[in-house]
C-alpha cells in the first residue's frame, strides 16, 4: 500500500464497522466463555471491547491524518506501524477496562493477552485491512498535483504531474524542469535524486543524474539522446532498455 484515505469521517465509518463486529463477535460468538460468565457481563464486556474499539480506531484516524499531512506520503511500513498502534492502544484500553471495578476480570495480563486479546486480534486484523485498503477507492479523483520538498523550509514547489518534464542532479540539489504558461521553467531545491525517484515512482530513470517524466518523451535524437518536450536529455546504455518501450 502507497496510499492512504486521510478522510476522518471514512475512518470514523471503519471504526464503527470495528466495533459493531466485535460487539456481535463477543455477544453472539461468545469466543472465551468459561461457563460462568453471566448475560450481564458478557453485555459489558460486549459493549466496552466494542466502544473502545471505536474510541481507539478514533485516536489513530486523528493522529495518521496529522503524519501523513506532514510527510505527504504512505507506504506499507506506515501502515503497518498504524495497525500495530492501534492494537497497542485498544490491549491496554481493554485491560484496563478489564480490570475495572465494572468486571473485576480475574486474568493475569499475560492471561489476558493469551486468553481474550489474541482471539479479537485474530478476527479483528483481516476486516481492517480490507477495510483500509477499500478506503483507497473512496479518494476523490482530481487533477495530479506534485509536492516537492527540500531540506530547506523554503525549498517547496508545487506543480501538475502534466506539467512535470524532468528531474537533474545538481551536486547537493536537484533541478527541476516544468512547464509554466508553454514555457520550460527550472526550480533548485536541495535534495536528492534517489529520494526524489522513491516518491514518484511514476517518474523513469534515463542516466544516473536524470529521472524524466514519459509523458513528454517525443523521439530519440540519435542512439544517446532524447527529445522532451523543450529540453534534450542525455541516455546512459544501463537505462536505455526502459526507454524502448515508451
Amino acid at each position: 500500500m502507497k496510499e492512504l484515505n486521510p478522510k476522518i469521517k471514512y475512518h470514523l465509518i471503519v471504526g464503527l464497522l470495528v466495533s459493531v463486529w466485535i460487539f456481535i463477535f463477543a455477544f453472539i460468538i461468545k469466543p472465551f466463555d468459561d461457563g460462568t460468565i453471566t448475560f450481564r457481563s458478557w453485555f459489558l464486556i460486549s459493549f466496552g471491547f466494542s466502544l473502545l474499539a471505536f474510541l481507539c480506531y478514533a485516536v489513530l484516524a486523528f493522529l495518521q491524518k496529522i503524519l501523513h499531512e506532514k510527510i505527504t506520503k504512505w507506504n506499507i511500513g506506515l501502515e503497518i506501524a498504524s495497525i500495530l498502534f492501534f492494537y497497542f492502544i485498544y490491549l491496554i484500553g481493554i485491560y484496563v477496562y478489564y480490570k475495572s471495578p465494572i468486571l473485576k476480570g480475574g486474568y493475569s495480563f499475560a492471561q489476558f493477552f493469551s486468553i481474550i486479546f489474541i482471539k479479537v486480534a485474530l478476527i479483528l486484523t483481516p476486516l481492517i485491512i480490507l477495510a483500509r485498503r477499500y478506503l483507497i477507492k473512496l479518494i476523490p479523483i482530481k487533477d495530479d498535483i506534485l509536492l516537492f520538498k527540500g531540506e530547506n523550509k523554503l525549498d517547496v514547489l508545487k506543480i501538475k504531474k502534466a506539467d512535470l518534464v524532468c528531474i537533474s542532479n545538481a551536486q547537493n540539489y536537484v533541478e527541476i524542469f516544468y512547464l509554466e504558461n508553454d514555457k520550460l521553467h527550472a526550480k533548485l531545491i536541495r535534495s536528492s535524486l534517489k529520494k526524489v525517484q522513491e516518491d514518484f515512482t511514476f517518474l523513469v530513470q534515463i542516466h544516473r543524474s536524470h529521472l524524466i517524466n514519459p509523458s513528454h518523451f517525443k523521439s530519440w535524437r540519435n542512439p544517446n539522446t532524447i527529445i522532451l518536450t523543450q529540453i534534450e536529455l542525455p541516455v546512459a546504455k544501463n537505462y536505455k532498455e526502459s526507454l524502448l518501450s515508451l
